[in-house]
């Protein structure tokens, strides 16, 4: 059971300013985005080293990717104030980037006084490098490869960027068993294989992990070494980075090299602005990661609406497999079949749905004055990419930030739209059966359900992103083929109100 939230003021303060070695010019911020770089504000440091539990003599802490050194002078600032002050502390820093070493360096100069002011003992090893191409030998056991140094912490804000699957930073992590799609997943991957047993990280990364079929091995390997203690969400996409235009979700997580898991985890959130009010509760594990799920989810309810939507789904049992429905993505990817594309149907052409042509809970054909293509042409080169004739329920792979669900369905109904195929763009979700259109009742209450906000609600704990992919979709619990078309017959009109759909939902399944 979810405890009563409460209130702490850990963002209270000065209106904080991020590192002073922040980008000022274009050329600066062109480069640190060719990083995947993005600095910490001062602000979101000390949060961050805040939820570390450290009670040891001795802290041997690494920072990879240290940029201008931010976190870890956070996490030492702390120490040196705590009552039961370490005896040493010893910091490890990676920095691929030139241009920031000496300020960094500055930065680890400034800790070294901070400590022998506390009576601490301080060290330091800077390290211009490259942290993948280091670490790999040491977690790979290289015979030549130099012994990694015990770290027992490790406070991360590692580069965001996409790796393509046949670089050779991409190739050299899965010489050492890592499998990473993004930089900052081949960081943390590498960071809990360098951790002793028990030692803590925190680190602060994009939400995009918690869910989707990329991220399912660092999932895995992650949740099979380190376990969660703390989860923090951000409410703004992009306040805790406002400077840097960072548009994904961020998350920070504090975790412990542990293979037993905790039977709670603090899960807070905060708006990420100056002064904002952090509200956490602590939540049963399994409401995180639930044993039954094969994809490894992490869910973040970070409110009564999740906890209440997270319980009504769980009453549901049935999953789409069960049902005899499928989910596919479009096949039709515009700018590979371009020659093939029209901006108005003809004779020989079959209809092409967009996101554009959804409107109200039917999708509406052809659009008029759209700047997307109406139609593609139907012959032998395009057949595979068509679908015959029938109703299916359509959902956006892709809804804007200002959209007040991230699921939207439609239904596509053939007897709306006289045509014997179909095509259904990239960016969208078609249910099916057997490749076929479903019953008008079951796709009315599957579009339903699907728009309700309850599964809104769910949905968001573990996705963190706009996007909504069909593993998304398949890893739910759906009501009954009976439920569904129950509850299709008793929806006249799909354009209703947020209000009357929610209520006529409600009653029907929960």
């Amino acid at each position: 059971m979810t405890t009563a939230a409460v209130h702490t003021n850990v963002f209270a303060g000065e209106t904080p300013t991020l590192s002073p070695f922040a980008p000022a010019s274009q050329d600066d911020l062109d480069k640190q985005h060719e990083l995947g770089q993005f600095l910490t504000p001062n602000l979101v440091s000390e949060f961050m080293a805040s939820l570390f539990e450290i009670h040891r003599s001795e802290v041997y802490l690494l920072d990879a990717g240290a940029g201008a050194g931010a976190l870890s002078a956070a996490l030492v600032r702390r120490l040196c104030h705590e009552p039961r002050k370490p005896k040493r502390i010893s910091v490890t820093a990676y920095e691929i980037d030139e241009a920031q070493i000496e300020s960094l360096r500055d930065t680890l100069d400034g800790c070294r006084r901070e400590c022998e002011q506390a009576g601490i003992l301080f060290s330091v090893t800077v390290l211009n490098e490259d942290f993948i191409a280091a670490a790999v030998p040491m977690v790979r056991d290289d015979f030549f490869g130099s012994l990694p140094p015990p770290f027992n912490a490790a406070i991360i804000n590692p580069p965001y960027r996409k790796i393509r699957s046949d670089s050779s930073t991409r190739l050299l992590l899965r010489s050492a068993s890592i499998e990473a799609s993004n930089l900052y997943a081949g960081f943390v991957a590498l960071v809990t294989r360098l951790l002793v047993k028990g030692g803590e990280l925190v680190a602060i990364t994009p939400r995009s992990f918690c869910n989707g079929p990329y991220f399912k091995p660092f999932r895995e390997d992650f949740l099979e070494t380190m376990s969660l203690r703390r989860l923090h969400v951000f409410e703004s996409r992009s306040a805790a980075f406002s400077r840097d235009a960072v548009l994904q979700e961020n998350i920070i997580f504090h975790a412990v090299k542990d293979v037993s898991k905790p039977k709670r985890v603090v899960v807070s959130t905060s708006s990420g602005e100056c002064g904002g009010a952090v509200t956490e509760r602590a939540v049963d594990f399994h409401e995180i990661v639930s044993p039954d799920d094969l994809e490894q989810f992490i869910h973040l309810p970070t409110g009564d609406q999740h906890t209440q939507a997270r319980q009504a789904m769980e009453r549901l049992s049935t999953s789409l497999a069960t049902m005899g429905v499928s989910v596919s993505t479009g096949r039709v990817v515009d700018f590979r079949a371009k020659e093939f594309l029209r901006q108005q149907p003809g004779q020989d052409t079959a209809p092409l749905i967009y996101p554009c042509h959804f409107n109200g809970g039917f999708v509406h054909w052809p659009r008029e004055k759209a700047r997307k293509p109406n139609a593609i042409v139907s012959n032998e080169q395009t057949r595979e990419l068509l679908v015959p004739a029938g109703v299916y329920v359509l959902v956006k792979r892709f809804t804007a930030k200002e959209e007040r669900r991230r699921i939207v369905a439609c239904i596509y109904d053939s007897h709306q739209i006289a045509a014997p195929l179909v095509g259904f763009e990239n960016h969208l979700n078609y249910f099916h059966v057997a490749g076929h259109g479903l019953p008008m009742a079951l796709a009315k209450g599957l579009a339903a359900f699907l728009n309700s906000t309850v599964v809104d609600a769910y949905f968001r704990q573990f996705n963190g992103h706009t996007q909504v992919n069909a593993t998304d979709l398949r890893s739910f619990n759906y009501p009954t083929w009976v439920q569904l078309e129950r509850l299709g017959e008793r929806i006249s009109d799909l354009d209703l109100s947020q209000e009357r759909l929610d209520g006529i939902v409600e009653r029907e399944l929960f």
